[in-house]
């Protein structure tokens, strides 16, 4: 207790945020310092920096997440990423030019293999579940520094989807008294917050609509042996397949309400295994395929804008981050789709859009060390608001900040 005294003593508190998301393509980590809470939580941001996985450990995660990993493998995943991680918390330091020692608190995400949001019988129980590789307690004792990890737990175990959980982050820093918002985070996966103007927390709507870079580096990968379509300019000389489309458009997850939350279950190898072979057997290009998709990442955002949430709260702006915002196909697909209004990168607020996701889970862990719940039950479904994470501190004569 007397390190979380410690750390609830501390103002400003001096944070890394580690994301690595479903890409698999390596950590984002942010450096930056926090004070307040909710509405009144103060954010600055000082140095981003992206390292990304060695090839045979990219390898051995995308076996994990695949179902094709023995549980051997999965225990030393985890503590090889928190290696991982701490190299990460190097890198960012050094861009800062901070030391270790200077640091209070990391937030890390850690790297999501299996998203199970459904409630599922499980041995005379139901059961909704996630796994995230990457435990705190080795991070915190190979940094000598307080870590929170495994956010997504208390969500799902209050009958949550445990996602998505970027919202809080969306409501705190971006809520404005007079224009309703949407705070569109292009990931591997989509995730769609909405803020209406003057947003309580109970009237922030927030939930997955699908797939985004997720697919569209594996397409790339697939057809043109390229980690990604770089700046959409592939899926730019071609046409999408608005029959295909219409097709795609078709399945289960973009028809189910919300709240919902989705990952490599729906949109991971099959998904993309079956959309190749429709466009192969309708003879589309790479570039047409390329089109088709990153149209289906667009239309699939608006629709699901359309259908749950413009008849009750228009948006008036449309504000993206993540890594889908450099791709500047996907970019003019969005605009086009929710024209008059807006669609801008969330740099034009102050906010790097790489570095959004790294920033949200350090102020995720500075909430849950002062106790505060940043689960949002309007979006996820839970039965009550909670505090999110698990906190680990290293040998207490470590804790000593300068």
């Amino acid at each position: 207790m007397d390190a979380l005294r410690s750390l609830r003593d501390d103002s400003p508190t001096r944070l890394v945020g580690l994301m690595s998301g479903t890409s698999l393509d390596g950590v984002d980590a942010v450096w930056a310092t926090v004070e307040g809470h909710g509405t009144a939580l103060s954010v600055t941001q000082e140095a981003f920096a992206h390292t990304p996985y060695p090839e045979a450990l990219r390898t051995r995660i995308h076996a994990a997440a695949t179902n094709d990993a023995s549980v051997q493998d999965v225990a030393r995943l985890h503590v090889r990423l928190a290696h991982a991680y701490a190299d990460a918390v190097d890198a960012v330091a050094a861009e800062a030019g901070r030391s270790r020692d200077a640091l209070d608190l990391v937030g890390c995400h850690g790297q999501t293999v299996q998203h199970l949001p459904d409630a599922a019988e499980f041995a005379g129980k139901p059961v909704r579940a996630s796994l995230q590789l990457g435990t705190p307690s080795p991070l915190a004792t190979l940094l000598d520094a307080p870590v929170v990890g495994d956010f997504r737990a208390a969500d799902l175990v209050l009958g949550g989807q445990g996602a998505p959980l970027v919202p809080y982050f969306d409501y705190a820093c971006f809520a404005d008294p007079d224009e309703p918002r949407g705070l569109l985070n292009l990931g591997g996966i989509a995730n769609l917050t909405v803020l209406p103007a003057d947003a309580s927390r109970d009237a922030v709507r927030a939930f997955d609509t699908g797939p985004a870079n997720m697919v569209l580096d594996a397409l790339a990968r697939r057809l043109v042996d390229a980690p990604m379509d770089r700046d959409g300019q592939r899926a730019a000389q071609g046409t999408p397949d608005h029959d295909l489309l219409a097709d795609l458009l078709s399945l289960d997850y973009f028809h189910r309400e919300p709240p919902k939350s989705t990952g490599r279950a729906d949109f991971g190898p099959g998904f993309v295994d079956d959309l190749l072979g429709a466009a192969q057997s309708r003879g589309l290009s790479a570039e047409d395929t390329l089109a088709t998709a990153t149209l289906l990442t667009a239309a699939s955002v608006y629709q699901a804008y359309a259908r749950y949430i413009r008849p009750q709260q228009a948006v008036e702006r449309v504000i993206v981050s993540g890594g889908g915002v450099h791709n500047d196909t996907l970019m003019r697909m969005l605009a086009d789709a929710f024209a008059p209004i807006p669609v801008e990168s969330i740099a034009a607020h102050g906010v790097d859009p790489d570095a959004k996701e790294a920033l949200c889970f350090a102020v995720l862990a500075h909430e849950t060390v002062h106790g505060v719940p940043t689960s949002l039950p309007s979006v996820t479904g839970a039965e009550r608001a909670a505090v999110l994470g698990s906190l680990s501190v290293p040998a207490r004569e470590s804790m000593g900040r300068t």
